[in-house]
């Protein structure tokens, strides 16, 4: 498999090579093929996963500069949205999570409540999922901390590793994980850079409660409810009689400090429509608390070692695409006849929906969950100018599309998890496909009438 990914790697490089140096390029044009060659490079590579994803944004934050394409103060303008700060507090928050034990006691305190029956660990599972993708914004740091906590579960049940009840259980997880948590803002890294891309291109914030409040009754619980009933019948398995559980010891005072932190946290998220302070500063914020001393719960000289920074230059380097994508006037380009080539066209409110969300999920296969906003998030304006919406409006689209997922390479840290939990990825892309399936047939119609009850088609 990684061979046929660096051989896709070096055809990537190799294509963007030769459109830099383009030769007997229309000089009115270099700008825009080295432009273009920048993002295919950077697109290409994270798509293929020939190398790591930190490795090809700093090569391509690096490139960009000295190529003098833009200039270097956009392709750097992701470091001064707060949407990136968002993700540097939520980085410090997934790791406190875990070291002060109190996901561990949340994981285990309601998966404790649900092993009578097969379909009750199910719901369980994606129960403890749906919380941790509130109060744990990393999606590999949830997947992590969950894998061993169900095997331990599984084997409570008599379901060994390898099974079809085990595997359904660890699919539940992994779907919940990403899916359920592209519903809630500081949950997943596409919805970020969703946001840094609406906040650095438009000047459009997008609060927490209104994203929770748009996607989360049926991307999240709808799609949740769904995933459940398919995976129990597909992979239908019986469970052994389990003996109550130990008492769980007294939280302590560690886990004490990660609550409160992450309380007032969720307070201020939700309530952001008052204080009117970005989520971005509130995830810096809460980050801060848990590194300062006594009061925090790292060590800030276990900073550099526990905290992994190269999300935080990934989606940096994701946002830079967009701002050179928008700079360099490929959006125009791009935008240009793309709107009469779907057919959107003002009025059709229920087919632009469709085509927009069927646009966003078959760019999530070329550019992966990531990459997909920073591409179309450029070209928001042509398709709100053709939709008769507003710019907020076609960037919410965008989230129908990174939320439905057809192969695992698709999302990075599902591969993780799966490889992780031992679950065969064939399994995995065969409960993608068919869940996508349902997706498209019932939940996407359903988003539009809740979208249209909310007044979003009328802003």
């Amino acid at each position: 498999m990684q061979r046929v990914s660096n051989a896709l790697g070096v055809a990537v490089v190799l294509c963007a090579l030769t459109l830099f140096f383009w030769p007997g390029a229309d000089p009115a044009h270099v700008t825009t093929l080295r432009a273009s060659a920048l993002v295919l490079f950077a697109v290409g590579l994270w798509a293929t996963s020939a190398l790591p994803e930190y490795l090809v944004a700093l090569a391509f934050l690096f490139l960009t500069a000295i190529s003098a394409v833009v200039p270097p103060e956009v392709v750097f303008s992701g470091f001064t949205t707060s949407t990136l700060w968002l993700v540097f507090g939520g980085l410090i928050l997934a790791e406190a999570v875990s070291a002060s034990g109190l996901g561990q006691r949340l994981a285990s305190r309601l998966l404790g409540r649900f092993s009578a029956t097969y379909r009750r660990a199910l719901i369980g599972t994606m129960l403890v999922t749906t919380v941790l993708c509130f109060v744990m914004p990393a999606t590999i740091a949830r997947i992590l901390l969950m894998v061993p906590i169900l095997i331990a579960f599984c084997q409570r049940l008599g379901l060994p590793p390898g099974s079809r009840g085990f595997n359904g259980i660890m699919l539940v997880m992994l779907i919940g994980s990403f899916q359920v948590g592209a519903a809630i803002l500081p949950s997943n890294i596409p919805n970020l850079v969703l946001a840094g891309s609406a906040e650095s291109l438009y000047g459009v914030e997008i609060l927490y409660l209104e994203y929770l409040t748009l996607h989360f009754p049926v991307l999240g619980v709808a799609k949740a409810v769904l995933t459940v009933a398919m995976i129990e019948r597909m992979f239908r398995a019986d469970v052994a009689p389990v003996a109550a559980a130990a008492p769980l010891p007294p939280m302590a005072a560690a886990e004490w400090r990660m609550a409160i932190i992450l309380g007032c946290a969720l307070a201020l998220w939700a309530t952001d429509f008052l204080h009117h302070i970005r989520p971005g500063w509130i995830g810096l914020g809460a980050g801060l608390a848990c590194l300062l001393p006594r009061i925090g719960l790292i060590d800030i000289h276990a900073f550099n070692e526990r905290v992994k920074l190269a999300p935080f230059f990934y989606i940096g380097a994701v946002l830079g695409v967009g701002a050179l994508i928008n700079a360099a006037e490929l959006s125009a380009t791009l935008g240009a006849g793309l709107p009469t080539w779907l057919g959107l066209e003002p009025g059709a409110d229920f087919w632009n929906f469709q085509l927009l969300s069927l646009l966003s999920t078959v760019t999530v296969m070329v550019a992966t969950s990531p990459g997909q906003p920073a591409l179309l998030g450029p070209l928001a304006a042509e398709f709100a100018a053709a939709t008769g919406w507003d710019v907020r409006s076609v960037l919410m689209t965008f989230a129908i599309g990174f939320s439905t997922i057809l192969l695992p390479y698709q999302v990075p840290p599902v591969v993780v998890g799966l490889y992780a939990a031992g679950v065969p990825s064939g399994q995995a892309a065969r409960v993608f496909v068919i869940q996508a399936g349902f997706t498209v047939m019932l939940l996407w119609p359903l988003n539009f009438v809740w979208w249209w009850l909310l007044g979003y088609f009328a802003r």
